[in-house]
């Protein structure tokens, strides 16, 4: 079951390792991204952290769009559930200044309320099958950048969730340009989608440091 392949991208057309060349090496710019925020995250354990899951998430698109295999997707998708869990709780308790119990409950309910969301868009938008989970994330990001007093903070986060938006539609388009473009879309949502996390961590990390919540 873990070792059956499918073809899930415009640009893969077989089974072979290098049949989606394009989707596979943008994965960089996932790593290029953790390197570009890995010094700003000194001091600052969860930022640390973040990058570090944000250079996996590079990794784990990698096995994906070259094994294409069911353990490669597993491998691709839950560094970025872990990713999203550990800013979330990081931006609950840092930016809104709460006790880490309670960030850690509220953390916990993205499940529920991820589920929620994606049950809603089957109804109002069916066709958006699992880029419901982005979307979801995007309207939690652009509320807490709504909701925080802290304008720099706040106007990044809208940032954020504009650039996840913009990425999930290249994302999605993937099959839609597929006869005219046969490289397809996809590899635009690695590109932006690493620029989009590397741009989150960043927001974090200056707003811990304007915050003087740095560790020696």
């Amino acid at each position: 079951m873990l070792q059956e392949q499918v073809i899930a991208y415009c640009e893969r057309t077989d089974f072979s390792y290098w049949s989606e060349p394009v989707n596979a090496v943008t994965n960089a710019a996932f790593l290029i991204a953790a390197a570009l925020v890995w010094r700003q995250t000194a001091g600052l354990p969860l930022a640390r952290a973040m990058a570090v899951m944000l250079a996996i998430i590079g990794v784990g698109s990698f096995l994906w769009h070259t094994h294409a295999t069911q353990w490669a997707g597993l491998a691709d998708v839950l560094p970025i559930l872990v990713f999203i869990l550990l800013y979330l709780f990081a931006a609950t308790r840092d930016y809104f200044r709460v006790s880490w119990p309670f960030a850690l409950g509220v953390t916990l309910l993205f499940f529920p309320y991820a589920a929620g969301f994606a049950w809603i868009m089957g109804w109002v938008a069916p066709g958006l099958g699992a880029n419901a989970l982005y979307l979801s994330v995007a309207v939690l990001i652009a509320a807490y950048g709504l909701w925080l007093q802290d304008r720099d903070t706040g106007k990044g986060l809208l940032i954020g969730a504009g650039l996840l938006v913009v990425s999930l539609g290249f994302r999605m388009a993937d099959d839609a340009v597929c006869a005219v473009f046969p490289i397809g879309t996809h590899f635009m949502w690695h590109l932006l989608n690493a620029a989009m996390l590397g741009w989150m961590i960043h927001v974090y990390c200056r707003h811990m440091r304007s915050a003087g919540a740095v560790q020696a």
